[in-house]
């Protein structure tokens, strides 16, 4: 018997294990994440702590620039997204782009996409915790240890991934609302500032602090491509809600609408909060380090401004942790049910969740507790360094997949999505220019080139384990037919519609 012949076979069972619910074995999740949930998980995808910390150190590198390098980032985030949202609607899954990577790019692609992304949101959940644990040292003054912080933070969170995907749905929710209320309000009081003249720097805060000191480029436009890595890590963990597409009451209706919104959640969020703050603020006052938020707020002379961005951090961290909890028992399962992953994973509880792939991530994740221990003050930055790189690898595969479904689409072989991309291939294209020539710039920079320096050792890890166990299981890594794919994607969406 073929390879290929037992791939199809292996299709004909898994369409046999639905159950008269209509509900596909192979995924088994519940839907209980609704509109609302799906909403806010996609904005919070959008907002972490790159923009509430990191922009400090991007503006006093670009200046008022660093507004045009967030606008044209953000307008391929969208073109990446919208990649992501037509093969959604194709097939809403779980596993998302390393099951489309697997599709379209072949079995190899799949186990790297899959690996990869669960050690992306390890290293950011131990990278999470540890600043959450350095934000409590705001109020606590060293009472409490760091590693305690860290310690509870992570069991907290895993429990409450364990009780039901809906509350981490709830938790999302308002991680998100206590970003979104703090930027809206800073933008808010910054107009009020502006026009009305009020507070400490009411004298001082115009639209013209954007260009005259020193122009739009103060420091030329080498300095506002260096920036580019920053904004784009900013950006990491937006693609969290393809994740999501398992667990969707009604992918085929929140998709889309959360995915859409992407560009007026930067126009605000992003692009929005920049100006009014460089307005409020110009930007020769701010430092690298500081949250320009504090800054804006201590020129206006609110004195809990600081307080107020800590805890706003300090959620975005638990945030962006939380999200980690949920993301990698997710890519384990996902892989161990396509033979490239311990089938241990496999498993889901009663109430639908990956207990076992949830519990070894979170169990990894207490590195990030030791290394809290061991070494306080230098955590952050021990553990940071692959996040970018591995996060962007994800955006890759989407885009290369996505064009390559794309052609299968338009040459009848596969059904066209109901959401297509627009302007596609060609945005597709310039997205995977655009994120290469970010990756140059990372090397180029002596800063940021240490984020590159583990790819090379992640790649042959992965090379080498792959052809190992390949050569133990020929037939889990034999490259399944279109047809068993088609299937499973029609499947896929009935089961989605019979749920909706």
């Amino acid at each position: 018997m073929t390879s290929e012949q037992v791939a199809d076979r292996s299709a004909n069972a898994e369409a046999a294990r639905q159950d008269g619910s209509g509900q596909d074995a192979s995924e088994g999740y519940q839907r209980g994440l609704g509109n609302r949930q799906i909403q806010m998980i996609a904005i919070g995808g959008a907002i972490g702590t790159g923009l509430f910390l990191g922009a400090g150190t991007a503006i006093h590198k670009a200046g008022p620039s660093l507004i045009l390098a967030y606008a044209i980032a953000g307008l391929v985030i969208f073109f990446i997204m919208r990649a992501l949202g037509e093969l959604l609607m194709y097939r809403p899954v779980s596993g998302s782009f390393s099951d489309y990577a697997r599709e379209f790019l072949g079995p190899f692609w799949g186990y790297v996409t899959g690996w990869t992304y669960w050690l992306f949101w390890v290293v950011t959940g131990i990278t999470e915790v540890t600043a959450a644990a350095t934000y409590v040292n705001f109020w606590s003054k060293g009472s409490i240890p760091q590693w305690a912080s860290a310690l509870g933070f992570t069991v907290v969170l895993y429990f409450a991934n364990l009780i039901s995907v809906k509350l981490f749905g709830e938790l999302e929710f308002w991680f998100s609302m206590v970003k979104v209320t703090a930027i809206i309000g800073m933008i808010l009081i910054g107009i009020g500032v502006i026009t009305l003249g009020f507070s400490d720097a009411g004298d001082t805060a115009t639209f013209s602090n954007l260009w005259s000191h020193h122009g739009f480029f103060p420091n030329g436009i080498k300095s506002t491509l260096m920036t580019l890595q920053i904004v784009m890590f900013a950006f990491l963990a937006v693609e969290l809600v393809g994740v999501t597409a398992g667990e969707a009451k009604d992918p085929k209706k929140t998709l889309p609408k959360a995915i859409n919104t992407v560009p007026w959640r930067i126009a605000v969020f992003y692009i929005g909060a920049l100006v009014i703050i460089l307005a409020v603020v110009p930007w020769t006052e701010f430092m690298p380090g500081v949250s320009p938020f504090v800054a804006a707020f201590e020129k206006i002379g609110l004195p809990a401004g600081a307080g107020i961005v800590n805890f706003v951090v300090l959620t975005a961290a638990l945030s962006s942790c939380n999200s980690g909890m949920y993301s990698t028992g997710r890519m384990l399962r996902d892989l161990a049910l396509n033979g490239q992953g311990p089938k241990f994973f496999s498993q889901l509880t009663r109430n639908g969740l990956p207990l076992r792939g949830t519990t070894a991530s979170a169990a990894l994740m207490l590195v990030g507790v030791w290394i809290n221990y061991q070494w306080p003050g230098q955590a952050f930055t021990y553990v940071v360094s692959f996040a970018t790189i591995s996060g962007m690898w994800a955006w890759i595969m989407i885009l290369v997949a996505q064009l390559r479904y794309r052609r299968m689409a338009d040459r009848g072989e596969l059904p066209q999505s109901e959401f297509k991309a627009p302007g596609a291939p060609w945005t597709s294209a310039f997205a995977l220019a655009f994120i290469f020539m970010v990756i140059v710039l990372m090397g180029i920079d002596k800063d940021s080139r240490v984020s590159l320096y583990c790819a090379p050792v992640w790649a042959a890890l992965m090379v080498v384990s792959y052809y190992a166990l390949k050569r133990r299981n020929p037939e889990a890594f034999a490259r399944k037919s279109p047809e068993h794919y088609a299937r499973l994607a029609a499947a896929t969406r009935a089961e989605a519609e019979h749920a909706a």
